[in-house]
């Protein structure tokens, strides 16, 4: 076992938001809920990264090669559940290999986000153009621009 993997985990344990945490001490006004509401529409870009409010930063996470895949795959599922607790996910691939899933959800600590009380915010990977996207032959959407325009189905062009 890697020695710094029991602190590791210990620290991603510690970045979980506790449970009184969920709900604000004082709750939003109609006008500020607006406001933020404004800025998600307007695309305005949030004022902090995932890391700020979880208290993580990359330097903590040592190199993917230097742990052995089950050790990846134990912290990748313990910061998984952190993220869960903050209302964050990751759209990441199951078929990546289990060092570029861990490089990748690491990277997620950099990613300027809001963080909501309900509902989910999640960090999309996936450019939605394959020839340019980073996650090369595991991108999810390689299968649709496969399809030869032959196989594509026929829509009617009028609505009637």
């Amino acid at each position: 076992m890697h020695p710094y993997l029991p602190h590791l985990l210990s620290d991603i344990s510690d970045a979980c938001r506790s449970e009184f945490a969920r709900e604000p001490e004082n709750p939003k006004t109609f006008q500020e809920e607006m406001e933020e509401i404004e800025r998600w529409v307007e695309d305005e870009e949030p004022a902090h990264d995932f890391g700020y409010y979880c208290g993580l930063r990359t330097e903590q996470f040592p190199p993917a090669q230097q742990f052995t895949i089950e050790e990846i795959k134990l912290v990748c599922k313990a910061f998984q559940k952190m993220m869960y607790t903050w209302n964050v996910d990751a759209d990441l691939p199951e078929t990546l290999p289990a060092n570029r899933y861990y490089e990748l959800l690491v990277s997620t600590l950099n990613f300027k986000t809001d963080i909501v009380s309900s509902g989910f915010i999640t960090f999309e990977f996936c450019s939605c153009y394959p020839p340019a996207c980073i996650l090369k032959e595991h991108c999810t959407c390689s299968e649709f621009w496969n399809i030869e325009e032959t196989e594509l189905p026929q829509v009617d062009e009028s609505p009637f």
